[in-house]
């Protein structure tokens, strides 16, 4: 197996793409963001006072995976047709589960712009909360789903 973005002289790249199928493509991505049982309920609650949580984080998430361009050196700018950013609530955990959905017609995948996503919707969810938690960590960040190119499904 060889890695798509080193060049023959072992140099970094980014991958010629102009060659391959406009096709669908579709990703999706998740995390969670493990904290106290207090801080999950305040969320639940809307009683932060920087506001609704998971509203201001579904939006960042949004936001991100349209600038993972600008974000990920050697990620092509895409023209996304969708992105959707969801949240569960998992109480036994005391967490919040993230997931992404990212789809375009193009000539290259979109697992970084979900993974875009889900990372920064939870970097929102800790910087909201962390006046009151200091501890919340983000666990099991991973691409979910991906179809379209020439590897096709990858379900994970």
């Amino acid at each position: 197996m060889q890695l798509t973005h080193i060049d023959k002289s072992g140099q970094a790249s980014m991958v010629d793409v102009a060659d391959k199928s406009a096709t669908v493509r579709e990703a999706r991505a998740c995390a969670t963001v493990v904290m106290q049982p207090e801080t999950l309920a305040l969320i639940e609650q809307n009683q932060l006072d920087k506001g609704d949580v998971l509203a201001v984080a579904r939006i960042a998430g949004i936001q991100a995976a349209k600038k993972t361009a600008d974000l990920i050196p050697l990620c092509h700018p895409l023209a996304l047709s969708k992105v959707a950013v969801e949240f569960s609530i998992n109480n036994q955990g005391s967490a919040v589960d993230i997931h992404s959905y990212c789809k375009l017609v193009g000539q290259t995948g979109v697992e970084m712009e979900a993974l875009a996503a889900v990372s920064i919707a939870a970097l929102t969810i800790i910087d909201m909360c962390k006046a009151v938690d200091q501890g919340m960590t983000v666990q099991n960040m991973r691409v979910t789903y991906k179809s379209g190119g020439r590897r096709g499904t990858y379900i994970g």
